[in-house]
Order: structure tokens, then sequence, then C-alpha cells
């Protein structure tokens, strides 16, 4: 990982641990793509936690096809967006 990647994710991923399962239950009925984001994130934080040196290319790859490119739907709640634009960070801190 590098030092860029760490650093997005140090200020954000406690902050979408707690967002991402509560987006899914207010939204997931409506938006059933969220649980596969929510699945992904998952993987994501169980590699991160249990490896320094992690491969999540795949894992921003499927994001990037479930959301769109991390396209907000226009009926969400900011919650909703502020997930997306967050993990659309780390994606692209992962890729530099």
């Amino acid at each position: 990982m590098n030092n860029q990647f760490k650093k997005v994710k140090e200020n954000y991923f406690k902050r979408l641990e707690q967002f991402v399962p509560i987006v899914d239950r207010v939204h997931g009925s409506h938006h059933p793509e969220f649980h596969d984001v929510r699945r992904v994130f998952n993987n994501i934080g169980e590699k991160v936690k249990n490896t320094e040196g992690t491969d999540l290319k795949e894992e921003f790859l499927e994001l990037r096809k479930i959301t769109d490119n991390y396209k907000v739907p226009t009926d969400v709640c900011e919650t909703y967006e502020a997930v997306y634009n967050m993990l659309e960070e780390l994606d692209k801190a992962y890729f530099e």
C-alpha cells in the first residue's frame, strides 16, 4: 500500500465501517447494488486488517463496475453520497 492510500484509509475507514451497513439497510431495498458495495467493502476491510501489502486491485475494479464509477443515484441521502465519495478517494489513492 502506498502512503497516499494509507493516509486516505486512516481518514475514512472508520467512518465507512459505520456508514456502509447503515446505507445498505436504509437504501438496499431500492438500490440492491449497494448490497454488493457492502460485500466488496467488507472484503477490502478484511484484507487491509490482515495484511500490510494487500492487493486490492480487483476489489476497486469491481466497485467501479458496481457503482458505475461512483456515480451517485439521484434519490439517495447525503450519507450514501459520502460513502461513494470516500470509496472513490480510496480507489484513486490506491492506484496512485
